[in-house]
């Protein structure tokens, strides 16, 4: 009888934010696992005590006046372990097939040893061959300035010697080639000095960058004195698609206990602390709401001032949507992503698409039912087309949201549109 090891493998398609830690943004690194479920980088969960920030878990804002335990949980690992070494395969590309007796060979050999886990490890291996690419045309280039002295002056008197007979002697080729074979090696060089300048450049501003980010995570979460500006004012202006326009107000059924919003509930804000909302599996576990409003015909159009939120996600979803996911990442829900500059993207029901542009202040979402589609416009003096798909809702959709759940007072607002 075969036994539960011989059943085929089922391919799971993982996006790598499926393993990722939403302290530090990179793959789960021994992954710890607090009392509400939630999974962070053990590293990143003492950065945070260590900082004074309790042991508040930085999704559900669940809190805890002891230090729970951090232990190891090993499935998660594995899984995050095999998809690094999937990631790199992919990257590598295929190889050629080996022969049985090799493959045999090799079939007990252990993984490598260091997978890299970002592309920042690509760069710094690219940058220790650069630079060794330099040292070896530099030693080339000595040795070769020690050679020429001697052939210099025999090729100077061979010159000399034919330029008296014949113009177009065979030794000038020779002199030429010489010299042609120097300028080249001196480009090469200059060249590999610039590559070389650039990846120290980019080293240098990626940990800067990546140190940066994890200090504005730390200092957002203690007190309200880094909280975001909230005199935001509320976006009030024309648009072209007036004849369209509404204002959706946020729906207290569907809102996260990390967030709460205004009375006219069209202001939604990240909480200090856990709201204490009653249970409903009608409310979302992460830091995400819904509108009342739902749609299933029709045009309709509003705007949202995101200048007051860090981090955040603006789009549409039905109201069946899975309240443990995040917003993009089922087939019923739409939206765009701001999670920091190069990190714009778009999401379609599960599928990621980068968006190549600066943080839009007022975002326009334009939902065209009549056509199936759904558009998103970066609003300042005029509309800039963001992003376009197309949506076909089996059900009717609301307007989605989503903001960050690690700065509290980051906000998100729905303007009013003046005709």
């Amino acid at each position: 009888m075969a036994g539960a090891g011989c059943n085929p493998a089922i391919p799971v398609w993982l996006n790598e934010e499926d393993l990722n830690c939403i302290i530090c943004h990179g793959l789960l690194d021994w992954p710890a696992t607090l009392p509400c479920g939630h999974n962070f980088c053990r590293g990143c969960l003492r950065h945070l005590r260590a900082a004074g920030h309790g042991w508040a878990c930085p999704t559900c804002r669940e809190d805890w006046p002891r230090p729970p335990p951090l232990r190891k949980n090993t499935q998660l690992q594995a899984l995050v372990d095999k998809y690094a070494c999937a990631a790199r395969e992919l990257d590598a590309g295929p190889e050629p097939a080996p022969g049985h007796a090799h493959a045999h060979a090799h079939a007990h050999q252990p993984p490598p040893a260091a997978v890299p886990k970002s592309t920042m490890e690509a760069i710094q291996g690219l940058t220790g061959l650069v630079e060794q690419l330099v040292d070896t045309v530099k030693r080339l280039q000595r040795q070769r300035c020690s050679l020429e002295p001697g052939l210099d002056n025999e090729l100077g008197i061979l010159g000399k010697a034919a330029a008296s007979v014949d113009n177009t002697s065979l030794v000038s080729p020779k002199l030429t080639t010489s010299n042609t074979s120097e300028e080249k090696m001196i480009n090469i060089l200059h060249n590999l000095e610039e590559i070389q300048e650039k990846l120290q450049g980019y080293n240098t501003w990626k940990v800067a960058s990546e140190e940066q980010t994890l200090v504005d995570h730390l200092k957002a979460l203690p007190s309200s004195s880094h909280l975001p500006d909230q005199r935001c004012p509320a976006p009030n202006r024309a648009s072209q698609f007036a004849p369209w326009a509404i204002n959706p107000t946020f729906d207290l059924k569907s809102l996260s206990c990390s967030l709460e919003v205004s009375k006219d509930c069209q202001r939604v804000t990240v909480s200090p602390r856990p709201q204490p909302y009653p249970w409903s599996c009608e409310r979302f576990s992460v830091s995400q709401v819904l509108c009342s409003q739902a749609f299933s015909s029709g045009r309709q159009y509003w705007e949202v001032d995101t200048r007051c939120c860090n981090c955040w996600a603006v789009g549409v979803a039905s109201w069946s949507m899975n309240r443990d996911k995040m917003l993009g990442r089922t087939t019923d829900s739409w939206c765009i992503e701001w999670r920091g500059t190069g990190q714009f993207s778009a999401w379609a029901m599960g599928k990621k698409t980068d968006l190549d542009s600066s943080k839009p202040g007022i975002v326009g979402v334009l939902l065209d039912l009549e056509f199936g589609k759904l558009v998103f416009y970066s609003v300042a003096n005029q509309e800039r087309l963001l992003y376009e798909c197309e949506i076909s809702a089996s059900s009717p959709v609301h307007p989605a949201f989503w903001l960050y759940g690690l700065n509290p007072g980051n906000s998100l607002v729905i303007g009013r549109i003046k005709a």
